[in-house]
């Protein structure tokens, strides 16, 4: 090991084992349980340790907010989240690894065809709380209102609300499997997700980390793992241009 590699090592994994948060909300990214996790972001983390010689121990939690509160409470080292501006004054990010999309979901009578029509006064979108597209959507809506709850699709079942928003691969199946819902196509929202960490990290870290995520996707690692876990290639983040 290079002594920069040691000081990377040491800034990041300063316990000796690299602790790295897995939200298992996300479907596209970690599936399986917490003792048995897999996914795109479980290879990443286990690369990451590999490249650096350290253990990697994975804390799996159930929603973005509370991969990202383990990170921040000290619990975890990396996190793997949605680049969002809410979460940039507190998330060091890399560029992106996966690109995925939000879209709504409405009752298959409704008269909602696309996303225009949804940022109306008296519409109410069903979100996961804490999730990229509860940030992107509270920022952005003028008219329409957020509703949160621990699942999007569940809090506009439970209160009866006129859209669901969520992630296109799990909203899909939930559709697929409601002949009283369907899909609007177009996507509202393009989600990033990217390696996070402290911004207490020094910037050789940050740097190592955007560095090694840029050279997994261009080496076909990323699109190997999407596929591996029976996810679209086509997932795979283009290239940072720099």
């Amino acid at each position: 090991m290079t002594s920069a590699t040691a000081d990377i090592t040491e800034d990041l994994a300063p316990t000796g084992v690299l602790r790295a948060s897995i939200n298992l909300g996300n479907p596209v990214l970690a599936q399986g349980t917490p003792d048995s996790p897999a996914g795109v972001t479980v290879d990443l983390a286990r690369e990451i340790g590999a490249r650096l010689g350290v253990p990697v121990e994975l804390v799996c939690f159930d929603a973005a907010r509370r991969s990202y509160e383990a990170m921040a409470t000290g619990r975890a080292d990396l996190c793997f989240l949605a680049v969002d501006p809410a979460r940039e004054a507190e998330v060091a990010f890399t560029p992106p690894y996966v690109v995925i999309e939000g879209v709504f979901a409405v009752p298959r009578d409704s008269t909602f065809t696309t996303v225009a029509d949804i940022d109306h006064e008296g519409v109410r979108i069903g979100v996961k709380k804490g999730s990229a597209y509860d940030l992107f959507l509270s920022r952005t809506l003028r008219h329409a209102s957020v509703v949160r709850g621990e699942e999007g699709v569940d809090v506009f079942r439970s209160e009866g609300l006129e859209v669901a928003a969520g992630i296109r691969q799990p909203m899909t199946a939930y559709v697929a499997s409601d002949p009283g819902l369907r899909l609007i196509d177009e996507r509202f929202m393009e989600i990033r997700q990217a390696v996070g960490t402290t911004l207490s990290r020094r910037p050789e870290t940050v740097r190592f980390l955007s560095d090694l995520v840029e050279e997994l996707k261009a080496g076909g690692f990323v699109a190997d793992a999407l596929r591996r876990a029976h996810q679209s290639e086509a997932l795979v983040a283009p290239p940072q241009k720099g």
